[in-house]
C-alpha cells in the first residue's frame, strides 16, 4: 500500500472510532436519562433510542473514506483470461511485476508453461532397447 493509502484508511478509522464511542456515550447517556426518568414517573414509556444523524453520517462517511483507502492500495488487477496473463509474463518477465516500491509481487511464479516447456519428450523404447542390447554385448 503506498503512504496516501495508508493515510486515508488510518483517518478513515480514526473518524469509525470516533463515530463508534460517540454512539456508545449517547447510548449511555440515553439509559441514564431513561432510568432517571423511571424513577420520577409511574409510567414505563421508554423514550425512542435513534441515534442522532450527525453520528450516523459520521459512520457511513468513516466507512466509505476506509473502503476508498483500501481501494487506493490494492494492486492492479490481472487480466481474467490465462493466455493473456500468460502472454505478459512471456513478453515482460519480472519487469511487468513490479509494485509501486519497486520490487516483484510475491505472487510472481515465472512462466507457467515452463513444466510444459522444459519436460521431456515421448520416449523411444525401440531406440533405447537397442542401446541397451549394444552395451550388454560391448560387456
Amino acid at each position: 500500500m503506498t503512504w496516501i493509502s495508508k493515510l486515508t484508511t488510518a483517518f478513515g478509522l480514526l473518524l469509525l472510532a470516533d463515530a463508534c464511542y460517540s454512539a456508545y456515550e449517547h447510548s449511555v447517556l440515553q439509559s441514564h436519562r431513561a432510568a432517571s426518568l423511571s424513577s420520577l414517573t409511574t409510567s414505563h414509556t421508554s423514550p425512542a433510542n435513534t441515534l442522532p444523524i450527525d453520528i450516523t453520517i459520521e459512520t457511513i462517511v468513516a466507512t466509505l473514506i476506509v473502503c476508498l483507502g483500501m481501494v487506493l492500495g490494492t494492486s492492479k488487477l490481472r487480466p481474467i483470461q490465462w493466455r493473456v496473463w500468460a502472454g505478459k509474463i512471456e513478453r515482460e518477465g519480472e519487469a511487468g511485476f513490479l509494485n509501486s516500491s519497486g520490487e516483484v509481487e510475491k505472487d510472481y511464479v515465472g512462466n507457467p508453461f515452463r513444466l510444459l516447456e522444459s519436460r521431456p519428450g515421448f520416449v523411444d523404447i525401440r531406440k533405447q532397447r537397442k542401446e541397451f542390447a549394444e552395451w550388454v554385448k560391448g560387456q
